[in-house]
């Protein structure tokens, strides 16, 4: 599907744009364009897989711009097949200080995108949103779900491009996650900080995230949020299985909930459970095709429901600490930091 293509990656500096490169780099695609505000570390990763991939380094393309800026976007989009729309406001804490700044990236930003994709004709793109979307209590999950409501908006009307999103939860050791700072704390001797130990999180890797995205290229219609099933633990099992892999012997501290944080997370609502169609280790929501003539909803309405019911952290499968710790093992970052 990606032979010579050209793939456009916004927010492409993060760790879903390095995994999407470890990924692709090294097969038939044409071009992978990084699409990034911070010269720095567009800087850096020229020179990572310059040392690295040296023979495939000439198919990254780095491009200076701003989600927030109409005109750079569309500087980056001509010639592009596909998008994977990335770039995002993603801490919690600095969107609640800050909740204009998530409206203007993670929805205006969207916006532009999708708008410059179907002005140039690009194929298809995939929106990444996440599970703090779904009954959103947060700044950063409110801008996520309104993001969503562009891409079923925009699907609605892009005639030539095919546009879908995907949702998903935490991601493990991608960049400003816990398990780095727990790994610091174990070295230095500190105590490893946690919000509260019966909070449950979604789990999943990069590779994984990277696998959710294909599959919505593959499966997703126009207007579909593809979401994986995935499992989840507690954050306490979470540190003991990082304390056990780092030699811990490091004691834990309570320090309560951090600004608009959730008990659990959720990854799909019970409304969307009305329509939601099972795709077996997936969950598909599809576009509601509606139109805005109202009147005839008056006397007709789906009579036929669903039985499932919400997808959350609490109802998922929950891992053991044991299973945590071979799930860690696997990731590249871990397996660094463990030598």
């Amino acid at each position: 599907m990606f032979n010579n293509k050209t793939l456009l990656i916004t927010g492409g500096t993060g760790s879903f744009g390095n995994a999407v490169l470890n990924r692709f780099l090294r097969t038939d695609i044409a071009e992978i364009r990084i699409f990034s505000r911070d010269e720095k570390k567009q800087d850096d990763m020229r020179h990572e897989y310059l040392a690295k991939m040296p023979e495939y380094s000439d198919k990254i393309k780095f491009f200076i711009g701003d989600v927030r800026d109409l005109s750079s976007v569309k500087g980056a989009m001509y010639g592009v097949d596909y998008v994977f729309h990335a770039a995002a406001l993603k801490q919690v804490p600095s969107c609640e200080f800050f909740p204009l700044e998530a409206v203007r990236t993670n929805v205006f930003g969207t916006e532009n995108v999708l708008s410059a994709a179907i002005e140039s004709g690009v194929q298809s793109v995939i929106c990444l949103s996440t599970d703090k979307a779904a009954y959103p209590v947060n700044a950063m999950g409110i801008s996520k779900a309104m993001m969503e409501k562009v891409v079923v908006a925009k699907s609605k009307a892009a005639k030539n491009t095919r546009i879908c999103c995907t949702r998903y939860g935490n991601v493990l050791c991608s960049r400003g996650s816990v398990v780095p700072l727990w790994i610091e704390q174990i070295r230095e001797g500190k105590p490893l900080t946690l919000t509260d130990p019966e909070m449950t999180r979604f789990i999943m890797t990069l590779d994984e995230a990277v696998d959710l995205v294909l599959y919505a290229f593959t499966h997703g219609q126009p207007g579909d949020i593809l979401v994986q099933k995935a499992p989840a633990c507690t954050i306490a099992v979470l540190a003991q299985a990082v304390n056990e892999l780092f030699g811990g012997t490091s004691p834990i501290r309570v320090i309560g909930t951090r600004h608009g944080e959730k008990k659990y997370e959720t990854l799909l609502t019970n409304e969307e459970c009305a329509c939601a169609e099972d795709m077996g280790e997936f969950f598909r929501v599809p576009c509601d095709k509606r139109d805005l003539n109202y009147d005839k909803y008056y006397s007709q309405g789906n009579v036929r429901r669903n039985n499932m019911e919400e997808f959350n952290s609490s109802n998922t499968r929950l891992l053991s600490a044991e299973e945590v710790k071979r799930i860690l093992t696997e990731l590249p970052y871990i397996q660094e930091q463990m030598k």
